[in-house]
């Protein structure tokens, strides 16, 4: 394939994720719309959100999987195909039973991360790989801000079924050239895909996750709770005997142990706490009529240009983040965009009365966002085998998911634990949610400091490369198949 298509590869790629990063966030300030449209009630209608959450988190891993056994560009294609059928089929929906549906099978294209990242490190030169890893973080990162932005403004032009028919001509354009002008690699992982380990995967993420987004419907004590959390536990453990037995295993555990894995992963766990849940109520925050005490009383449009610092920091700052990471390393901007998530936290704890404050506090959080996203990425490539990216990959994009509905899922305790007498949520419980989020990026960030060093302009397995095949990483995995 002619190397000057390595742009349009990249465009299409960033297309493909960001559509999809906007889709997890686009329909969120729409959702009292959508209730009211669909004449259904609120706990019903927040599995729109809940599907698409559970749906992504089993298929990630996953399809990331399939692709690096199968041929990513295969799988990319047919993801994409499933993402456009997804949003057509939520545009027509004429109830919330296929709304959801339609939600399950958007989801599909969590799929698009690692198989994205795989491409790039299987097609691009060692020296584009880094920066082009990071522009691509960019983009996902600044897609779940362009949703939350955007959803106002199209519901109140047009309709909120256009959340969903704007995605359908985007991705449906973006399959067509994907087919034609992405190659498709010559790599490819060996064994075949551990279906066992799949079902057990799917089991113990739906057990651990759909508690943890419905407990204030169903209550924290509830023995449907109770019993998924226990669940989760059993099929956790099922899922790591029956992993660590596998001649050909959906995750690689050795691969999962490497220092400089689990400890990026652990810093994707914290730092998705705290922005996922920064996502889900700083909206709400703003929203607030100011009689609560608090708030600013602002309509969804408004509280989405409140949110347009952290849209355009973000997407800046992960761009930047490819330029320096052959200089200060990963490891160093992984732990600068934690500590600034930290700080954007601990300012709005204490400082929230005026709107240029959740402007500005929104921007720095939007910084470490950039820097993080990017940096996490390019950690966990940069260590693992080549046929591992799409499986590993995934895992990470997961566990910052999972990161983020525990944060959401605590933040909301602190937020609605205590109500004043209108329903509205007390001033002090945004406090201490936002403190709390403040705790859980600066352990982001104690994490990140964690993370082995290594040299910079690494990247095993990407085209072209005059580096040695990946070195720790190999070994580990050589030496525990041997």
């Amino acid at each position: 394939m002619p190397r000057k298509s390595t742009r349009l590869t990249f465009a299409v790629l960033a297309t493909g994720a960001g559509v999809f990063s906007m889709l997890q966030s686009l329909i969120a300030p729409a959702l009292p719309t959508v209730q009211h449209a669909m004449h259904t009630s609120q706990s019903t209608v927040t599995w729109v959100m809940t599907a698409y959450l559970l749906s992504a988190s089993v298929f990630t891993p996953i399809l990331g999987r399939v692709g690096d056994l199968v041929g990513k560009k295969r799988t990319l294609v047919a993801v994409l195909v499933t993402v456009t059928l997804g949003c057509l089929l939520a545009a027509l929906a004429p109830s919330i039973g296929v709304l959801i549906i339609a939600r399950v099978v958007q989801g599909i294209g969590g799929a698009l991360f690692p198989l994205s990242f795989g491409i790039i490190r299987d097609e691009f030169t060692a020296a584009e790989v880094g920066p082009s890893i990071s522009n691509l973080s960019a983009v996902i990162a600044a897609g779940g801000g362009v949703g939350l932005v955007a959803a106002g403004p199209i519901v109140s032009a047009l309709d909120y079924k256009w959340l969903f028919w704007l995605p359908v001509g985007v991705v449906a354009v973006t399959t067509l050239i994907a087919l034609r002008c992405v190659p498709e690699s010559p790599k490819r992982a060996e064994g075949r895909v551990s279906w066992l380990g799949a079902v057990l995967l799917s089991g113990w993420l739906v057990a651990l996750l759909l508690p943890l987004s419905q407990a204030t419907h169903w209550g924290w004590g509830s023995d449907r709770v109770i019993g998924l959390f226990v669940a989760a536990v059993v099929l956790f453990a099922l899922w790591l005997y029956a992993e660590a037995r596998s001649s050909s295993p959906l995750i690689d555990l050795n691969v999962m142990r490497l220092p400089a894995v689990w400890t990026t992963n652990a810093a994707a766990l914290l730092f998705g706490a705290g922005m996922y849940a920064i996502w889900s109520f700083l909206p709400g925050f703003v929203q607030t009529p100011r009689s609560a005490g608090y708030g600013f009383g602002a309509s969804v449009t408004g509280a989405g240009l409140l949110m347009l610092p952290m849209l355009i920091a973000m997407f800046c700052s992960g761009v930047l983040s490819g330029r320096l990471e052959p200089v200060l390393g990963a490891k160093r901007l992984l732990t600068t965009g934690a500590a600034l998530g930290a700080v954007a936290c601990g300012f709005l704890a204490a400082w929230h009365d005026q709107q240029w404050q959740v402007a500005f506090a929104a921007g720095v959080f939007g910084l470490g966002i950039g820097l993080a996203f990017a940096s996490m990425a390019n950690l966990i490539v940069g260590s693992v085998p080549a046929e591992q990216t799409g499986a590993a990959t995934g895992m990470n994009a997961n566990i910052r998911t999972i990161g983020g509905s525990i944060g959401a899922a605590v933040t909301s305790v602190l937020v609605t634990g205590r109500l004043q007498p209108s329903g509205l949520p007390y001033g002090s419980g945004y406090t201490h949610g936002f403190s709390l989020l403040a705790l859980l990026c600066l352990g982001a960030a104690l994490a990140a400091l964690l993370v082995p060093a290594r040299r910079t302009g690494r990247m095993p397995g990407a085209r072209a490369v005059s580096d040695p095949p990946s070195t720790e990483a190999e070994a580990v995995v050589s030496g525990a198949r041997n």
